[in-house]
């Protein structure tokens, strides 16, 4: 019996069968900024700030440039959506109980886990314009509104609100970025003891070795709200 050749008509159009194809993959779902803003966290935790593009983002996400174009304009778009979002990972607590000082001490340690949980967060300043969305909006409104209930009042509670957050920043920002070997800092701490007339204090107090970036960002707090409780105390 001859075998049907590779161009017989009746070969070619029984490929075209339905029951003869694969299934039609599901259709990606539809584009939301929802989906917009996971895939931009998942994207940055995994590969930083560097690789975030409008369109490596929507070859992450299954679709288009031109689609992630009509849901976000540019790429500081997406990194507003990315912020609020993690900042929408934190616990707020009760603002109507417990020690105001407890409350902000609280505050900040869970936003700090969070950061770091997320290093290209901490690392951006938080950037050129200022965070407005919801998550946000609601992290500042408890630690201005925990500042207003204990007396601040005016450009008072504009000034401790930013030393806090400032601190919070800071300390998260340079724990996420460092990247100094155990060897770079043994080498360079030796370095500083060599020049101790130079530098007589940060050779004694180890500089460069100290990386108990915990303790540090805890002790920092407590003396910064020491110094706003004395404000409260005059």
């Amino acid at each position: 019996m001859n075998k049907p050749r590779g161009n017989d008509p009746t070969i070619a159009e029984a490929a075209h069968s339905v029951w003869l194809r694969p299934p039609v993959p599901r259709a990606v779902p539809p584009l939301t900024r929802e989906r917009i803003t996971e895939g931009a966290v998942a994207l940055l935790d995994e590969e930083g700030l560097d690789r975030l593009t409008m369109r490596h983002l929507a070859e992450r996400l299954g679709v288009g440039t031109t689609t992630l174009y009509w849901h976000v304009k540019t790429k500081a778009d997406v990194i507003d959506l990315a912020i609020d979002a993690i900042f929408g990972e934190t616990s707020l607590p009760d603002r109507n109980s417990g020690d105001w000082r407890e409350n902000i001490v609280a505050l900040l340690a869970d936003c700090r886990a969070t950061l770091l949980r997320h290093p290209w967060s901490a690392a951006l300043p938080l950037r050129q314009r200022p965070s407005i969305g919801p998550n946000f909006l609601a992290w500042m409104e408890f630690l201005q509104a925990s500042l207003v209930r204990v007396g601040f009042r005016g450009k008072a509670v504009t000034a401790a609100c930013w030393l806090l957050y400032s601190h919070l920043q800071g300390s998260t920002a340079s724990q996420s970025s460092l990247r100094w070997s155990d060897s770079e800092r043994a080498a360079a701490q030796e370095q500083l003891r060599r020049h101790r007339d130079t530098y007589p204090t940060l050779a004694s107090h180890e500089y460069l070795l100290d990386d108990d970036w915990e303790q540090n960002f805890h002790l920092g707090l407590r003396y910064a709200l020491d110094g706003l409780q004395a404000q409260i105390d005059t």
